[in-house]
Formats: C-alpha cells, sequence, structure tokens
C-alpha cells in the first residue's frame, strides 16, 4: 500500500495555464491520498477500475461511467486500487459552473470524456481550447447513479456497520440486529434515518453496490461478486447493481477490465 501526501490549498490560491487543465495515471498500487485540497475545482473520473474519494462521513465511488466533481478548497482523501487508471480535470474557480456549490457525482458520457482527453493537448489553438472548454461546462451534469454511501456516527450502529465493512454480504437482517443490538427495530430504522437520510435496507444496498464497484473494478467475476455481496445470484445482484449505477455488473466490468489491459492510444 502507498499513501500519497498532498498540500492543502485554498480555493483559488494557484493559477492555472488554462481554464481546464488535465492529467491521467494508471496507478500500479493500492494507493491512499491523505486529506488534502486543490486551488481549483477537480472532475474526478476514471478510465479504469474503480476507486473512492471521501469528504467528511460520505464516501462516493468513482467509475469510467460516474465522475465527481470536488469543489476548490474542499479536503478529501481518496484510495485507488492498482490498476486503476485514473483521470482529472481542474477547473479554474473563476469560470461559472453548471454543477452545485458542494461536492456532486457526474455523468461522465463518452462526448464529454472525449472533449476533456482533447483538452490535454497542449498544441490546441486558443479559439478552439475556447470552444471544447464551453462544451465541456453545457455537457457537465449531476449523475442520477452517484455511488454514494455516508457512514453513520451512531454509536449504536457502530456494530452494524463494522460488521458490512468486514463482510459486505453478512446476512443478518434487521430483525436479527435488533436482537443483537437489544433494540427495537424502530429504533435502529431512526438511527439510520437520522445518520444517512436512509432506512437500513436501502443504506445496505447502497453499500453493497459501492463494494460490488470496487471488486468488479479489480476483475473479478460477476458470480464471485454477488457472493460476496450478499446475492444469493447474480441475477438478483445484476438488476440491484444496475438500478444503481445504470450499467449492468458485465458492462462495467467489461469497460474497466479491457481499459486496464488494452489502453488506448
Amino acid at each position: 500500500m502507498e499513501t500519497r501526501t498532498l498540500p492543502v490549498y485554498e480555493a483559488g490560491s494557484a493559477v492555472m495555464p488554462y481554464v481546464i487543465t488535465g492529467m491521467d495515471e494508471l496507478v500500479h498500487r493500492d494507493t491512499v491520498w491523505a486529506p488534502h485540497s486543490h486551488p481549483t475545482h477537480e472532475l474526478l473520473w476514471n478510465r479504469a477500475g474503480a476507486s473512492t474519494a471521501t469528504i467528511g462521513a460520505r464516501t462516493w465511488t468513482i467509475t469510467p461511467s460516474v465522475g465527481l466533481w470536488i469543489p476548490a478548497g474542499v479536503l478529501h482523501s481518496a484510495t485507488a486500487p492498482a490498476g486503476t487508471w485514473y483521470r482529472t480535470a481542474h477547473v479554474d474557480p473563476r469560470t461559472e459552473s453548471p454543477l452545485p456549490d458542494g461536492p456532486v457525482a457526474v455523468e461522465m458520457t463518452p462526448l464529454l470524456t472525449l472533449l476533456l482527453e482533447r483538452l490535454v493537448d497542449q498544441t490546441l489553438q486558443a479559439h478552439s481550447r475556447e470552444l471544447t472548454e464551453q462544451m465541456v461546462f453545457d455537457l457537465l451534469e449531476p449523475s442520477p447513479h452517484a455511488l454514494l454511501v455516508q457512514r453513520p456516527n451512531s454509536e449504536l450502529l457502530r456494530p452494524i456497520v463494522a460488521a458490512l465493512e468486514a463482510d459486505p454480504g453478512d446476512p443478518r437482517s434487521l430483525t436479527e440486529w435488533a436482537a443483537r443490538l437489544g433494540v427495537s427495530e424502530r429504533t435502529i430504522t431512526r438511527a439510520f434515518r437520522a445518520g444517512t437520510g436512509l432506512s437500513f435496507g436501502a443504506w445496505q444496498a447502497a453499500f453493497r453496490a459501492q463494494q460490488a464497484a470496487l471488486l468488479l473494478g479489480r476483475g473479478m467475476s460477476v458470480d464471485e461478486v454477488a457472493a460476496r455481496v450478499g446475492y444469493s445470484s447474480a441475477s438478483a445482484f445484476g438488476a440491484a447493481f444496475r438500478r444503481t449505477t445504470g450499467l449492468t455488473p458485465e458492462r462495467f466490468r467489461e469497460l474497466g477490465v479491457s481499459e486496464a489491459l488494452h489502453p488506448a492510444s
């Protein structure tokens, strides 16, 4: 495991050469980025694999189809398994953006991705760059398929969260957890809604989808991932995964693994 430490910048504290400046990296070892912030807005997505970014108690999964917009100056940490090929676009914070002021998942359409990759070209003429940047801003929009999990900070829920982090396929139901913790099901449900905005079942489904994306990004088979995250069949897992991400597990795995093994030029 490699740990990287980056500076903590205030928004707008550095001057970038362009309105949108891009870079990419193929990560060769499991990597953790300690909490840091950028002077620019950052759009982060993957060309291959799945990674995570955490802001406060919220963790987003980043994939080839869903990226994350992190406003300038916002403290965040990140993790990327070996084999992840991530890309970033750093955006001048003085430029108006159609996105909300806070962190938000972004739909990474093929056209948006191609435009962002075009901006990496250092020889792009000023007029062409300006047109391309404007098209990028026109295409930026929140994604309906955000893989977002908020960790509840309730002491009562800590054993549930720890159990699922250790084993996403933990089969214990709400009824079983209530008996185990010596409280009512309603008490657990209220605690989950207060801490995450979701019921236990909805939170568990979101957490399992997030873990499944990370496992698929590593190239694990769909059947094995389904079993690991607690589904009795690959078909049930596939339906749940597609509802959350907009992609079938097969397609998600194909996108990530094929790009990693056969990167485009």
